[in-house]
């Protein structure tokens, strides 16, 4: 059985009222249709100012958390007020707070007790706060979707947000022991305690769980429905593991049609030159592959990934928009 928490909700209202904040961070209106072309101008703002207030402290701990600018701007170009908005590893509740902040109702699934009761704390902060859309988290295996979503939400879906567990060294903050002394350690880069978490099983069980998710993800959109995928490829021993080519793959097995793949931009802009927000380990680790002779660069985007459902008029590309 899966344990559900969940803010007060009604699956019939229609959510009205609150103007919709920029996709790349300020409050000021948006269209929902605005378009930006291929590359989401979502890193201007800092990851942690872009989260401060909005969420608990105590989020901060999640190793994988998805930029609020990136599930904000995704949400307001595909869906409208009042639809429903699934993320399926739904880690902090991110894409569900960012849909009720946009009049937009939101479920998501999270695998790890602690994240769960992250989220649902994160969703009556949403709450307090005025969002006019409605938020749920369910705790369980998201590769048994459509199971855990409630029968009167299928083919009610208008959009899944997700992202797949990737590369130790993008997650985590660092910590030395005193100002300028003692070896860098690592935290908050850890998943949880589970070695059933996808998070820790090798390549190919990560692309057969995700397979199993997208196809669960398929089976509760309403027709036509999109699922965004935000992701990056990132090294193991030295190794270039494509995580985006295995999202398309996984998408395209789930008998969902491929529609397009864009950037989503980490890195902020800055007089025509970008602002890198690189981690400590990535930076590091370039460093390291540069000084012996291998030229590798810092990844400063992610690779988002759209997919249709069958059955429903195709949406314009984005660099049609």
């Amino acid at each position: 059985m899966s344990e559900t928490t969940a803010a007060p909700r009604s699956r019939t209202g229609t959510a009205t009222g609150e103007a919709e904040r920029n996709p790349a961070g300020s409050c000021a209106a948006a269209p929902a249709r605005q378009g930006q072309g291929s590359v989401f101008l979502t890193g201007q703002v800092c990851s942690r100012e872009q989260r401060r207030g909005r969420y608990t402290p105590e989020s901060l701990a999640h190793p994988g958390k998805m930029l609020p600018a990136i599930a904000r701007y995704l949400i307001a170009t595909y869906t409208e007020v009042g639809d429903w908005v699934c993320d399926p590893m739904a880690g902090i509740a991110t894409t569900v707070v960012e849909a009720m902040h946009l009049g937009r109702h939101g479920i998501g699934v999270e695998y790890e007790a602690q994240w769960a009761r992250l989220a649902a704390a994160n969703i009556g902060l949403a709450t307090a706060q005025g969002a006019t859309g409605t938020g749920e988290v369910v705790q369980g295996d998201s590769r048994h979707l459509p199971v855990l979503i409630p029968p009167d939400l299928h083919g009610r879906i208008a959009l899944v947000v997700t992202s797949p567990p990737y590369g130790a060294s993008t997650h985590g903050h660092v910590r030395t022991p005193g100002p300028r002394r003692g070896k860098v350690r690592k935290i908050h880069h850890k998943y949880g305690g589970d070695a059933a978490n996808l998070a820790y099983r090798d390549h190919d069980e990560l692309a057969d769980g995700f397979t199993q998710i997208l196809t669960g993800a398929a089976a509760i959109l309403r027709p036509g429905g999109i699922v965004a995928i935000t992701a990056r490829p990132y090294r193991r021993h030295g190794e270039l593991i494509d995580i985006p080519g295995m999202v398309a793959a996984a998408g395209i097995n789930a008998g969902l049609r491929l529609h397009e793949e864009c950037a989503a931009l980490i890195a902020g802009i800055r007089g025509g030159r970008l602002v890198p927000r690189a981690s400590f380990f990535q930076q590091r680790n370039v460093r390291a592959a540069i000084a012996d002779g291998d030229p590798q660069w810092l990844l400063q985007h992610e690779d988002v990934v759209t997919f249709q459902a069958r059955g429903g008029s195709p949406v314009a590309p984005q660099t049609l928009r």
